[in-house]
């Protein structure tokens, strides 16, 4: 066993191409899954706008659930990864199948919340308009009350990654990708004898695609992954495992909640204006997953890497794979500006790109994107802190970002009566987290313990 731990990549791969290796898969598969978000809502949008609206009142109880599974499997992730530098075995085994356990519980939860708090949470956004309200209603629903596909694809494709198998990872979300895509239209507009479901098809093509990715993510867990052992007895609960991927999950469960309080928000000062701002709002998040998704596929490649290269005391190497994924980062987000700049109209053309659309969309595109010049860096920022199990310096970033600074300038700025106005925040509130974020990852890489290392224990 200590053989092959050894010689896991994670530890003896030249830097650049182990990062490269590792994260060019999730960028590809994080791509693939951005376009299957803005293809779900170009087909609602030939609905019509009200159904678009909809889909942004419906997005943070969404970005909760995605909050609550992507922040546990940080935890899984980063611990799965550690156990193995530190040679853990059975530590590994333990941490992915408590990790499976908290996915259980977590769809538990969010089941209760389709089933008993759909319409109340749309209803809070929707300024009185029926019609927005219930097409909201009726997808949120179906997407928290059938969210086990979700939580356990995301968990077994964590344990994966933890392992350094990003190619695996890439082809799971990409299948549930494209089964999605494939679905949208046919769901949604009734095609192919298919009944037409409208926003609910849109709903049941996402639910499908999440549990076929889940299971091929099973498959290739027990068929491909032997740095770690998947065993039913494990799923007993274990106080100190259980402990240790919250401590860590956990902040970063909130840091992207956050987000979700912020939309909340900001969709509740956007309609105050019109609906039409709410829907430019929505195609906002959409068409910047774009940007952001490939530095979070870059964040997932560099997590396991820098957790495992600090178990194994490898400190050059994980200091020139951070240098890296900043450089990776910034280019990606400059190249983002760009398009963000040059072509906002023909981005908005794509939901439909009615007269209001373009001219609340045009100004709130360009306005936005230009906080991307910081955005990279803070995310990458955070994402060293929760390897590094310091997850509460990367909740303080996000916090301070969008509920400290974001969303009251937005309020502030709305009070002025000018929408457009109310989009300076955002780059406002990113120059405010690049700062909080540099501080914050300077500080615990200067405070690692490099001296110890744990050798396997029974």
């Amino acid at each position: 066993m200590e053989k092959q731990l050894s010689e896991n990549k994670m530890g003896v791969m030249p830097v650049g191409r182990l990062l490269f290796n590792m994260a060019g898969p999730m960028i590809v598969s994080m791509l693939v899954q951005a376009l299957y978000n803005v293809v779900d809502s170009v087909f609602v949008a030939q609905l019509n706008e009200d159904a678009l609206s909809a889909l942004s009142l419906a997005f943070p109880m969404q970005n909760f659930m995605i909050a609550v599974g992507t922040g546990l499997g940080v935890g899984v992730n980063a611990l799965i990864s550690r156990s193995l530098g530190e040679r853990r075995q059975e530590a590994a085994n333990g941490y992915a199948m408590q990790g499976l356990l908290l996915a259980g519980i977590s769809y538990a939860v969010f089941l209760l919340i389709g089933l008993l708090g759909a319409g109340a949470f749309i209803s809070a956004q929707a300024g009185g308009m029926a019609r927005i309200a219930s097409y909201g209603e009726v997808y949120l629903r179906i997407c928290c009350a059938c969210s086990f596909g979700f939580f356990a694809q995301i968990t077994l494709e964590r344990i994966l990654q933890s392992t350094g198998r990003t190619m695996l990872t890439m082809i799971t979300q990409s299948t549930g990708a494209v089964i999605n895509i494939i679905l949208d239209p046919i769901l949604i507009f009734g095609l192919l004898g298919a009944p037409k479901l409208g926003v609910a098809g849109a709903a049941i093509a996402t639910v499908i695609g999440q549990c076929a990715a889940a299971l091929l993510a099973l498959f290739m867990n027990l068929r491909f992954n032997s740095d770690v052992q998947l065993r039913v007895k494990l799923l007993r609960p274990h106080r100190e495992y259980l402990a240790q991927i919250l401590m860590i999950g956990i902040p970063s469960v909130l840091m992207v909640s956050i987000s979700s309080v912020m939309t909340f928000c900001m969709n509740k000062i956007l309609i105050v204006f019109t609906s039409t701002a709410v829907a430019v709002f929505g195609v906002y998040f959409k068409l910047q997953s774009f940007i952001f998704m490939p530095i979070f596929g870059l964040n997932n490649g560099l997590v396991p890497i820098v957790s495992f290269n600090y178990g194994a005391r490898h400190r050059e190497r994980m200091e020139r794979a951070v240098r890296l994924a900043y450089i990776t980062a910034e280019v990606i987000m400059i190249i983002g500006l760009a398009i963000f700049q040059l072509v906002p109209d023909k981005l908005l053309f794509l939901f439909g790109g009615s007269a209001d659309m373009l001219s609340i969309g045009v100004p709130a595109l360009r306005i936005i994107s230009t906080s991307f010049l910081f955005a990279g860096i803070a995310i990458v920022s955070s994402s060293v802190c929760q390897a590094l199990g310091r997850g509460m310096y990367s909740l303080a970033v996000s916090f301070g970002r969008q509920i400290v600074v974001l969303v009251p300038a937005a309020f502030l700025l709305s009070r002025l009566g000018q929408l457009n106005l109310v989009w300076l925040a955002f780059p406002i509130a990113e120059v405010a987290s690049i700062i909080l974020a540099l501080f914050f990852v300077r500080r615990t890489i200067r405070h690692l313990d490099w001296t110890r290392r744990t050798e396997e224990t029974a």
